[in-house]
């Protein structure tokens, strides 16, 4: 970690990065909370309870290294033939740990086994290795590597809880009690996860208030409240998972453990949890006072627990008691402590943290944030818009909490400046962006014309569809940033997640207004004709030209305008068509124009043309065969007419789907195709099998191609 500088250093930063040198209340916040920022040092700097740092389980010899090394390996490879088969060696490899379940959960390498072993164990192997662990929760959750193991093995016990009160799960071991070894081993058996669970809680009770700040206990505190609350169990590699630090999810990722089923879901708990999420709430805060509720909820390692007890805090406490220790009531006028709190927390990345994720917590009183809101936010929206790193995360938490009125209040204030808030070269606030798109939406298009205005003011200022010079690649560039990026690599670079995130971006523009639309057409015709293909068959940049394809106008779909700028648009794909249907990606497109080509047959037979006069190779590529199907070629090359009436049907379903002029354009009834044609090509080509791919059969298995999923 950082070493962090000195108050004079604070201060300056917190001025910069909050609303400027002039203004006066970022430094009245800074000094009404000076003194809580050296708290908070001292508490950062809190070390483990000397109880546990001396804790000491034994050291696995080299010889068990080596065994238990191997026996991670084969789970990692999971080179069996069956389940059954896996079972049995994962049967063997906890015998062959028993006794040294304490030793080998805190040892690095071993640690990691027992996480697997807890992934893939059965009910009665997992309660086994629960009881090995009972009278030494607390020592294990402070340990930097079996705390990881403790995290996992709490979601798969609320699994196995949830089974228990689905049946009586009790009878059942106690009618297979002739398979027990031993007494002890029939005892854990026959003992309900609830009631082990609950003792291991009672175990935690003396250690709750250190534990909320504690590096290692604080993660297995927040999974034992979502557990108690009944809440959702995210998963430990997501990038907004609650579980795991950044650290541990590279980590994980990296040694590739994988969650199974019991993650990224809510589990039905017994009543009993409900009393034990009120104690453990009760034993953490009890002594805190305002100032100490305060300094937790900045505090880099308690503020995520705590924000986790004020999500939940409702079921269990009617009266709110954490929210009124941090907060005034409702009813409560402005209050200067407050208020510098307040602004304290909108100007500290981890206090701005804190206060988005009250802001957007299901749980919280509407009465509670229209309150905060109204009293120290809602006259400067446009200053804490501007706080790149912190207040613009509030404005978005409040976009899609708050009232109609006030969210109109918002649009107000921030979309005539927003062109002025998105910061291309700096990849900031284009999250914004999409959040008051959104609300816009929301609000039956509110402002529309004015947010289309900044948009094109800030990514494509010099895009004019109808003049020679109209044709740039700004607005390619400004918010794909091509320039730099994965796109004609020779390194065979993955896609990256800032591309992921722009690209999505692009495409919300295109359903937001079809203008965006037609500018990415004429961005596409000004690139080079390698540069096209390459975004067309690049991992993410080809959903934009997808979407180019495939969102619809509002109105006028065959204005002289729009049909004027696809038959340019079509023009820069003439020769490209074969290299486009062999690849993965560029095959997706070619299916799209199948559509876009309505009512520009010509443009239509062009393609079908360039199809056939490649017909060999395209037929010996996987994803040519599928464009071959999909564009219908075995008509196109023995039934010609059957091919164009094809088209004319397409044409036919467009009017009555409702496309201009289907009023004037009666529907004629469709003649049968050859039947011996149309059995042909569908038993020649078997299921889509391409990544991502719309027409993939229900029971085709899925193939995980790199950069297709998003």
């Amino acid at each position: 970690m950082a070493k962090q500088r000195g108050r004079r250093e604070k201060k300056t930063a917190v001025r910069e990065r909050g609303a400027g040198a002039e203004d006066p209340e970022a430094e009245l916040s800074y000094e009404q909370h000076e003194d809580q920022e050296v708290e908070e040092e001292s508490i950062s700097s809190t070390k483990q309870p000397s109880e546990f740092s001396t804790v000491f389980f034994g050291l696995v010899d080299s010889s068990e290294v080596d065994y238990f090394k191997q026996a991670e390996s084969t789970l990692n490879v999971n080179a069996f033939e069956n389940d059954q088969e896996r079972n049995g060696f994962i049967g063997s490899v906890l015998e062959e740990s028993r006794g040294k379940e304490l030793k080998l959960v805190t040892n690095q390498i071993c640690s990691k086994l027992m996480e697997r072993l807890v992934l893939f164990a059965s009910d009665r192997q997992l309660k086994h290795i629960f009881h090995s662990f009972l009278n030494h929760f607390p020592a294990l959750a402070h340990h930097k590597y079996s705390s990881h193991v403790i995290e996992t093995l709490l979601v798969r016990s609320a699994a196995l809880i949830e089974k228990e009160l689905a049946h009586n799960y009790e009878e059942e071991e106690l009618a297979d009690s002739e398979e027990f070894d031993n007494e002890q081993d029939k005892f854990i058996a026959t003992t309900t996860m609830e009631s082990m669970f609950i003792k291991m809680l009672h175990s935690f009770e003396p250690y709750w208030p250190s534990m909320i700040e504690h590096q290692y206990a604080s993660h297995v505190m927040r999974i034992i409240v979502l557990i108690l609350s009944g809440k959702e169990l995210p998963s430990t590699t997501m990038a907004n998972s609650t579980l795991r630090s950044k650290k541990s999810k590279i980590a994980r990722k990296m040694i590739e453990i994988k969650d199974n089923s019991d993650f990224n879901r809510a589990f039905e708990v017994p009543s009993s949890f409900k009393d034990e999420l009120r104690k453990s709430i009760k034993k953490t805060i009890v002594g805190w006072d305002t100032k100490k509720a305060r300094e937790m909820a900045i505090h880099k390692i308690a503020s995520p627990v705590l924000q986790l007890f004020i999500r939940v805090e409702g079921i269990v406490d009617r009266e709110r008691s954490l929210w009124h220790l941090i907060f005034l009531g409702e009813k409560e006028g402005r209050d200067s402590k407050e208020e510098g709190f307040v602004e304290y927390l909108l100007s500290d990345p981890v206090g701005s943290h804190f206060l988005e994720s009250v802001i957007k917590n299901d749980g919280a009183r509407m009465k509670y944030i229209e309150r905060l809101y109204r009293l120290y936010m809602k006259d400067r929206v446009l200053k804490l818009a501007r706080r790149s790193t912190t207040g613009v995360y509030i404005i978005q938490a409040l976009l899609l909490k708050l009232k109609p009125g006030e969210v109109e209040h918002i649009l107000d204030a921030v979309i005539p400046e927003l062109a002025n808030l998105i910061s291309i070269s700096e990849n900031q606030n284009i999250d914004l962006a999409k959040s008051v798109i959104d609300a816009s939406i929301s609000r039956y298009n509110y402002r529309r014309d004015e947010l289309i205005e900044q948009f094109f003011i800030k990514f494509a200022p010099n895009f004019e569809p109808h003049e020679p010079d109209g044709t740039t690649t700004e607005f390619f560039e400004n918010v794909l940033q091509l320039t730099g990026s994965t796109l004609g690599n020779t390194r065979d670079d993955w896609p990256t997640a800032e591309e992921r995130r722009r690209s999505l971006f692009m495409e919300k523009l295109m359903e937001y207004d079809y203008s965006f639309v037609i500018c990415a057409w004429y961005n596409c015709i000004a690139l080079s004709i390698e540069k096209f293909v390459q975004m067309c068959t690049h991992g993410v940049f080809s959903h934009v030209i997808e979407h180019a394809l495939t969102v619809k106008p509002a109105t006028d779909p065959e204005s002289k305008d729009i049909l004027i700028s696809r038959k340019k648009f079509l023009n820069i794909f003439s020769g490209q068509i074969f290299t486009l249907a062999c690849n993965s990606y560029g095959s997706h497109i070619v299916d799209k124009l199948w559509d876009f080509t309505v009512l520009l047959p010509m443009y239509k037979d062009r393609i079908a043309s360039e199809l056939n006069s490649n017909s060999h190779k395209i037929k010996e590529s996987t994803y040519g065969r599928l464009v071959w199907k999909n564009w219908s070629m075995e008509l196109f090359t023995r039934k010609k007419f059957d091919w164009k009436r094809l088209v004319k049907e397409q044409e036919e379903a467009y009017y009555a789907d409702g496309g201009e002029g289907a009023s004037d354009k009666p529907v004629k009834e469709k003649k049968p195709i050859d039947l011996k044609m149309e059995e042909l090509y569908k038993k020649q080509m078997g299921n889509d099998k391409r990544p991502g791919s719309a027409l993939s059969g229900s029971n085709q298995k899925k193939i995980k191609v790199r950069g297709r999923n998003r």
